[in-house]
């Protein structure tokens, strides 16, 4: 298997080294890992490209680059160039430090990897570390994305929807709950959830020079969400699996809207009487 791995924490992240070891493990000996990742943190990117500017790219080693953009250049650089003679079978994002369920999906550049992976027409998951306070005092805080997530790889590889002739096709986004490896329960197939009582925010600063700055903060991450979701799972020692698309369509308001609206720029294109002569 020939397997192309990025992230959005950047080239030295030690959840790349993790990814790396998963996506080995699965390209078995005949197989290829080849790594493209952010050269510097692109964290909260979500699916952003550098489409008004150039991004460099560099080789540090054989079959392993670093280019000054976010992760879905990232992806595009290796599908269009670096890998152009060969295209993987399989794209990775990842391990991310830290939870991209709940509301953090709209805002990961690990997730944006995989759905630009998606949107090229590969197979892709996006795997993400849940830390909390089972997590804090671990030698490795990544061991039970280490663990497994080879196994839970697999398991999606064998038995995940992996149709590609969709508009657009599926991608997954796992989460390895914040608990050690031996803590977890199992695997939930769970639709994203929302922790409604906090959100990101702002804290303003004014530097020295009188200039005003802001830095985004984000919440309490051990907030609960709505039962049977992601981040319920995750905090329930589950590991999350996800289906997504990268299709942001209410569908089920789609039929109630067009019976309201549908016809009424007609409608409201005839004279009225007071806009008669």
């Amino acid at each position: 298997m020939r397997i192309l791995i990025t992230n959005d924490d950047g080239i030295n992240a030690p959840g790349l080294q993790v990814l790396e070891e998963i996506a080995a493990e699965l390209a078995g000996p005949g197989g290829e890992v080849w790594t493209v990742a952010p050269a510097f943190e692109q964290s909260g990117v979500a699916h952003c490209i550098s489409y008004s500017h150039p991004t460099m790219v560099a080789r540090l080693a054989e079959r392993r680059f670093a280019a000054e953009g976010s992760p879905a250049d990232c992806v595009l650089a290796a599908i269009s160039d670096i890998m152009v003679d060969a295209r993987p079978d399989l794209v990775l994002s990842g391990v991310n430090r830290g939870n991209n369920a709940g509301e953090n999906v709209m805002y990961s550049g690990t997730v944006g990897g995989a759905m630009e992976a998606a949107l090229q027409g590969l197979p892709a998951i996006a795997l993400s570390q849940y830390l909390g306070p089972r997590t804090a005092d671990l030698q490795d805080p990544f061991e039970t994305a280490r663990q497994h997530g080879a196994g839970v790889v697999r398991r999606l590889l064998d038995y995940g929807d992996w149709e590609s002739d969709a508009d657009f096709r599926l991608f997954y986004n796992v989460n390895f709950p914040p608990v050690p490896a031996s803590g977890v329960q199992g695997i939930r197939v769970t639709p994203q959830g929302r922790r409604r009582e906090t959100s990101f925010g702002v804290v303003p600063y004014t530097a020295p020079n009188g200039r005003r700055f802001m830095w985004v903060s984000g919440g309490s991450q051990q907030t609960p969400a709505a039962e049977g979701s992601d981040v319920s799972a995750n905090l329930a020692g589950f590991v999350s699996v996800t289906p997504m698309r990268a299709d942001l369509t209410c569908h089920n308001s789609l039929d109630g809207l067009a019976k309201a609206l549908n016809g009424d720029m007609l409608a409201c294109s005839q004279p009225t009487n007071s806009d008669a002569g």
